[in-house]
């Protein structure tokens, strides 16, 4: 893989370069490691698939009938993933690769979970669910580290050093709170409006940890300061007719903004001043709800049924701007 510059006419030449048809139902979560080296995707069909980036084949596939499977996350543990459940109850499971046995079980929450993070730099990790709670994990204890009791649906995000976590709640506020003291609740809250046709369905900060970015299950994707809470952008322009939540993604330098849509494209847009960049269209046979960058090769991956691996079309960048 080259060393590249990303920039616009290198983003708008992306190109679905290999389409994977392994699943037979949508991929629910997706994740790279952060060597950029593998993926990871969970899906509705109870498989969790392995993929290796630089090669662009899949390397393995692990079933998870018995509890199903969605959240998926790489701990840093290369042959180990955190997962939630479908089925059985909503225990978060703690899963071997390698030989594809359980290491643990993260009892406690009574209802779906539907934020799940690992810490970029320890073994701590953050759950969320529709029970309204919020809860702080270690990775070697099966006990909650902490537990905090919201008043409505959690979004969640551990920021770039791993020093704080985000929590959105109920749709309209962000309140962000120190790892080392989140017992004494939240340092600041920012109250955005409330979002009228849609829920927040995630939250991100941008890589380089100026920024939040807001995902929602319409088609808007907001950009709040993350110092200040200010709204700096709000993108729109991406299908979302079916309440889908979609996943919105940064490319690793905070540039530019990748989401799906409905009609199985992508959007890009510019963080910075919010234009929408281009649409790239794939070969999806259904909405995209995942997407994102890998964090160390010039890389998209995005999956509806199927998942598919972007690269720049190198001919197109060579052009120069179209």
């Amino acid at each position: 893989m080259m060393k590249m510059k990303l920039v616009d006419n290198v983003v708008r030449s992306f190109r679905v370069a290999k389409v994977f048809r392994e699943n037979t139902d949508k991929i629910n979560n997706l994740d790279f490691a952060a060597n950029g080296e593998n993926l990871i995707s969970s899906s509705d069909d109870d498989q969790i698939i392995i993929y290796d980036c630089e090669k662009g084949v899949q390397k393995r596939t692990v079933n998870s009938k018995k509890y199903g499977v969605d959240l998926i996350h790489f701990t840093h543990a290369k042959n180990a993933a955190i997962h939630s459940s479908t089925k059985i109850d909503d225990t978060i499971r703690y899963l071997s690769l390698h030989d594809n046995k359980y290491i643990r079980y993260f009892p406690g929450h009574t209802k779906k979970v539907v934020t799940l993070c690992m810490s970029p730099v320890d073994d701590s990790f953050l759950s969320g669910s529709m029970d309204r709670t919020l809860r702080l994990w270690d990775l070697r204890s099966p006990n909650c580290q902490g537990l905090m009791h919201l008043s409505g649906r959690p979004v969640a995000a551990f920021d770039p050093e791993g020093l704080i976590f985000a929590a959105g709640v109920n749709s309209e506020s962000l309140k962000l709170y120190d790892l080392r003291s989140f017992d004494k609740g939240p340092f600041t809250t920012f109250k955005l409006s409330q979002e009228k046709e849609c829920d927040w369905t995630g939250v991100k900060f941008s890589p380089d940890g100026k920024t939040l970015l807001v995902s929602t299950n319409g088609s808007i994707i907001r950009l709040v300061d993350a110092f200040t809470g200010q709204p700096l952008q709000t993108f729109t322009g991406h299908l979302n007719n079916k309440g889908i939540a979609l996943e919105a993604s940064y490319s690793p330098d905070s540039q530019f903004v990748f989401s799906g849509s409905t009609d199985g494209r992508l959007h890009v847009w510019n963080a910075e001043n919010g234009y929408k960049l281009c649409v790239l269209n794939a070969d999806h046979t259904g909405p995209v709800q995942c997407v994102q960058f890998n964090p160390k090769y010039m890389m998209l991956a995005s999956a509806c049924t199927n998942m598919a691996f972007w690269l720049p079309n190198m001919d197109e960048v060579a052009a120069g701007p179209m």
